[in-house]
């Protein structure tokens, strides 16, 4: 084998660097978490009767965030790999 590939194999950061990549992808979820409950709050707090629809939506957009987030950790194995 020559010198080049014997490096290659020693030093692997593939699995380093999808972690970090990982990471950093699930602070954009974090982010929108955050800001859909804050919008629900704040929409109750004006308008208290709207508390029922704006719940329903609230969820809908957590899950979405949440999948990113999934799909982010699907995406850290892939890259690992």
């Amino acid at each position: 084998m020559s010198n080049i590939v014997l490096a290659q194999e020693a030093v692997n950061l593939n699995q380093g660097l999808a972690a970090i990549g990982y990471g950093l992808a699930a602070i954009g979820p974090g982010i929108g978490v955050g800001l859909v409950w804050a919008a629900v709050i704040n929409g109750t707090a004006r308008q208290p009767e709207a508390q029922g629809k704006l719940m329903g939506i609230g969820w809908t957009t957590f899950a979405l965030s949440e999948v990113l987030a999934l799909l982010g950790f699907i995406v850290y194995f892939i890259a690992s790999a």
